[in-house]
């Protein structure tokens, strides 16, 4: 189980309390995260990410589940696992190349160019409050926590790391979609971003096997908000796969 960016494994605890019992879940901070090892700005953020994962992963076959940037680790490692990864799921991937073409990712990207250009300015705060609008809870970001913001904003740099892998698909998973052989529950929330929609569009043509999901009332960060009906769709997707 792969969390988003700006969280932690911890995260998942919601969703994994509502899971059936007996299975066994693995939930790692990914780089620059939690525990999870610190990101080196002179690697691709994708990789090193997906290199710090591989330690976890439980021997033999193995379900991947995943949200929002964790969500495209799970899909690269479907596409890299075949005969290990037994069922996909991914909740709401920010693989915004999948979108390319669509006017959503030309307004995603203007968005990022936007956090990237606030951080290079040192606007942390800034930047962390405006991705959150798009891509939090819905609550008001003064409302939170003191360390719950400030461990935000210090790895708010990560969402402007993550260019090269979201927007141009360093990874090279678009083009390999249709490799993967796992059945794959697609997971979006009711009130999700147009992006998402596109995305989501391209990988149900795109993957063999796939099954969507919407959570109703939900947006992006339905595995917090909503844990209960995400499990539903999860543990019905682990029975049918």
């Amino acid at each position: 189980m792969l969390h988003c960016s700006l969280a932690q494994g911890s995260a998942w605890k919601g969703v994994a309390a509502r899971l059936p019992v007996g299975l066994h879940l693995t939930a790692p901070d990914i780089v620059g995260h939690g525990d999870g090892p610190d990101h080196d700005p002179s690697r691709d953020l994708h990789d090193q990410s997906f290199g710090a994962v591989l330690p976890h992963l439980p021997a033999g076959g193995f379900d991947a589940i995943g949200h929002s940037f964790g969500a495209t680790l799970a899909l690269r490692l479907a596409i890299e696992m075949p005969d290990r990864v037994r069922s996909l799921t991914l909740i709401e991937p920010v693989l915004f190349a999948a979108a390319r073409g669509a006017p959503s990712f030309e307004t995603q990207l203007a968005i990022q160019l936007a956090l990237e250009e606030a951080v290079a300015q040192g606007n942390n705060a800034a930047a962390t409050r405006g991705f959150l609008d798009q891509w939090g809870t819905g609550g008001d970001f003064d409302d939170l926590p003191d360390a719950q913001r400030a461990y935000m904003i210090d790895r708010i740099d990560l969402i402007a790391a993550s260019r090269p892998a979201l927007f141009g698909d360093s990874a090279g998973l678009v083009p390999r979609l249709g490799q993967v052989t796992a059945p794959t529950l697609l997971v979006s929330g009711e009130n999700c971003q147009p992006v998402i929609t596109d995305i989501l569009d391209r990988m149900q043509v795109a993957i063999p096997d796939t099954t969507r999901s919407s959570i109703p009332g939900a947006g992006h960060m339905a595995p917090i908000t909503h844990p209960e009906p995400v499990a539903a769709a999860i543990a019905a997707h682990l029975q049918s796969s």
